[in-house]
């Protein structure tokens, strides 16, 4: 197996998989339904897409682990099958791409406001967190990434439990902006500079973005980031905002469109490039000849 680290000390820029949701909701899942909830009821379906983004040249390829933690799970009432929900995604992804890519372990919001501004404890969000790594590093994940934070706090803490649950895992840390006249802010008011350093302080191994934006705002970003700090980052754009069309959700960036400012993201400095919602392995796969193109 091939040591992440050393990859992105290398130079060479790495494709990270997709989105998960769409991908799901293509094979059944139900509105409403928990995503979580397919790891036990039906694993087959996660090494499918595993395979589908292997196929499309990921190096990097996440686990349906993005509601997974203990506190996220409560809310469906599904909290005591933590441990196999987490277990089970890793095993799935892991039987799909054996050592041909790094599993990534996806850890996202609690879904809770810490105090002082809401009334969840931090301590009990860092435990929550620590739980769900101790069953995702032990299931044999390769990287933890807590992704699609908007609290620097609340990244900060799962970064922490992260680093602290399993010191040999790498992790990287995304946050989520929007588009504002001065510039780009998570909904909390986070700036890139802040998730920077707060993030780096943590320990977090990489850092970038995901979700929120389409490619082009992305770019952006991912300037701001190299202008402030030293970490790899990863960029992991949506195929635009979504748009309603004829009653159905539909992402209108196509792969050839993403693809054509994957050049810019390389330049802009950024070490691992993938999608975010409504990506598709089609997505991947022309993400990954540009990127390819530009190593030639």
């Amino acid at each position: 197996m091939r040591d992440f680290p050393d990859e992105i000390r290398s130079g060479r820029v790495l494709v990270a998989d997709g989105a998960m949701g769409t991908m799901l909701m293509a094979r059944g899942l139900a509105p409403g339904e928990v995503p979580e909830s397919v790891n036990i009821s039906r694993p087959e379906v996660l090494a499918e897409i595993a395979r589908l983004y292997l196929e499309a040249g990921a190096d990097i390829i996440q686990t349906n682990t993005f509601g997974g933690s203990p506190l996220k799970l409560a809310k469906a009432g599904l909290e005591s099958r933590m441990a196999d929900i987490n277990r089970a995604a890793v095993e799935a992804v892991r039987s799909a791409v054996g050592e041909r890519a790094f599993v990534s372990a996806s850890v996202g919001p609690s879904g809770l406001i810490l105090k002082p501004y809401g009334d969840t404890e931090p301590q009990a969000v860092y435990d929550s967190y620590h739980s769900q790594v101790e069953a995702l590093a032990a299931a044999g994940a390769d990287i933890i990434c807590v992704e699609t934070m908007t609290d620097i706090a609340e990244a900060v803490l799962a970064v922490k439990a992260a680093k602290e649950t399993a010191p040999g895992i790498p992790v990287m840390a995304t946050m989520t902006y929007d588009a504002a006249p001065r510039g780009f802010f998570t909904i909390m008011g986070i700036t890139v500079a802040r998730a920077a350093k707060d993030l780096a302080a943590a320990g977090a191994d990489v850092i970038g973005s995901n979700c929120g934006n389409g490619i082009d705002n992305m770019v952006k970003i991912a300037r701001e980031y190299r202008a402030c700090c030293v970490l790899p980052v990863i960029i992991q754009s949506n195929a635009g905002l979504p748009e309603t069309r004829g009653g159905s959700l539909v992402y209108p960036e196509t792969p050839e469109y993403m693809a054509a400012r994957v050049k810019a993201l390389i330049e802009s400095g950024v070490s691992i490039i993938g999608g975010c919602c409504g990506t598709t392995p089609e997505h991947i796969a022309a993400i990954r000849k540009e990127v390819d193109g530009f190593h030639s």
